[in-house]
């Protein structure tokens, strides 16, 4: 069974859309996936399953509906494909701090003016576009940056979710564990 990265956009926000990780483990354990184990509360799941990663994300969100009554965007990436993301890191020489180094997952490739309109914001904040993911270095921390707030908002018209470089690197071991046992 192939392993994926299951990465869900706003569930234990404040009061919002609360998930019990244990809960969530038991009810995606319950659906058939396999060797499904999370990481802090924000999220961040590594899973094993024959299916595709678009089949994962489909079946995750259904069980999230039909357990904890919330329609939530749930990206997925193989185990191979945030290998590449973590082997590309462009901004390697620069973001070095993890906790203020973002990759943005997408949904799907963002259009080709994306990036200027992410220029127009990005201010002081250096990022790339590759493929399905946005890496953003936020040297004066993420707060509430311009880039930042686009980066997060639901204007982007694709589905996206963000992770620090530490969360990223952390669900990659985790995944690499779980393919070696």
């Amino acid at each position: 069974m192939a392993r994926h990265v299951v990465l869900l956009r706003g569930i234990n926000l404040v009061k919002r859309n609360r998930i019990a990780m244990a809960e969530l483990r038991t009810a995606l354990e319950s659906d058939g996936f396999a060797d499904v184990r999370t990481y802090v509360q924000s999220g961040n799941v590594v899973l094993s399953s024959r299916l595709a990663p678009e089949r994962v994300a489909r079946r995750v969100n259904a069980v999230i509906k039909e357990r904890f009554a919330f329609d939530i965007t749930v990206l997925v990436r193989s185990h191979a494909e945030l290998a590449t993301v973590v082997h590309r890191n462009p901004l390697a020489k620069i973001a070095v701090n993890p906790k203020r180094y973002l990759v943005t997952f997408l949904s799907a490739e963002p259009p080709a003016r994306f990036a200027d309109d992410l220029h127009a914001v990005a201010m002081q904040e250096p990022f790339a576009i590759i493929g399905r993911e946005i890496y953003s270095w936020h040297p004066e921390g993420i707060g509430r940056t311009p880039l930042w707030e686009r980066l997060a908002s639901k204007s982007l018209g694709i589905a996206a979710t963000s992770r620090n470089w530490t969360t990223v690197t952390t669900l990659l071991a985790m995944a690499e564990d779980s393919t070696s046992r």
